[in-house]
């Protein structure tokens, strides 16, 4: 005997009812779009609770502040795919950043400064700054001189490569004199108006262990003003 189906119910439905082995097929396609449902939502919580990037992971110029960039990033790869170096990467599970994020290590390979800045016109949702059109003004950090003693300047050196390699030449670092107990000396200082994180100083450092580093603006500067990274 048939069984007695509501007129509203749809003739998929009905016809399931009717035949046990179509009424097995559809759950068995509601179970597997369940799972389907339930893989995305996990992965997505995996991707969003991701620990915040740690002090060398530096994003593209124009990034909006972290939070903002986290949640208006879609992870569609287009500024890693435009840049003309090779630089940008996204994010893995190895990496310490958010997953599909895009970021560059400075000690390895500092952003171009490309003047057109393709990064930032290759991102459709606006997580890179469609407002930035001057690289010049790009925020990506600021350069930190993170390890006095060993900088050889501190040792009464005059070693200027991060001087000499800065994009924004004269205006973002320069030596400035201070005097010790070994008499003059000449002390890489950045100005944080003009450094725009580029990473350039970091990764020509001509020691092993980089002593100027470029850090996410909120850890590298405690105050605001002229960081003058000789002082103490």
């Amino acid at each position: 005997m048939t069984e007695h189906v509501p007129e509203k119910v749809s003739v998929a439905v009905k016809s399931a009812i009717e035949n046990p082995e179509r009424r097995k097929a559809i759950k068995r396609i509601f179970r597997h779009a369940g799972v389907a449902v339930l893989g995305t939502m996990v992965a997505q919580a995996a991707i969003f609770s991701r620990p915040a990037r740690a002090a060398k992971i530096l994003r593209p110029p124009g990034a909006l502040p972290e939070k903002e960039f986290d949640s208006t990033c879609i992870r569609c790869g287009l500024c890693v795919k435009d840049c003309p170096y090779d630089i940008l990467k996204l994010a893995t599970w190895a990496d310490p950043a958010p997953l599909g994020t895009p970021f560059f290590v400075a000690r390895q390979d500092p952003c171009r400064m490309c003047t057109d800045i393709p990064c930032v016109k290759a991102c459709p949702t606006g997580a890179l700054d469609p407002l930035l059109t001057d690289i010049r003004k790009a925020d990506m950090g600021v350069a930190v001189l993170v390890d006095h003693e060993n900088c050889l300047n501190y040792k009464g050196l005059t070693c200027s490569i991060c001087v000499r390699v800065c994009p924004i030449r004269g205006e973002a670092i320069s030596l400035k004199p201070i005097q010790n107990e070994r008499g003059v000396l000449q002390i890489p200082t950045v100005d944080p108006d003009k450094c725009t994180g580029c990473g350039t100083c970091e990764k020509h450092c001509v020691l092993s262990e980089a002593t100027i580093r470029v850090l996410p603006r909120e850890l590298g500067l405690g105050i605001s003003g002229t960081n003058a990274m000789g002082r103490r």
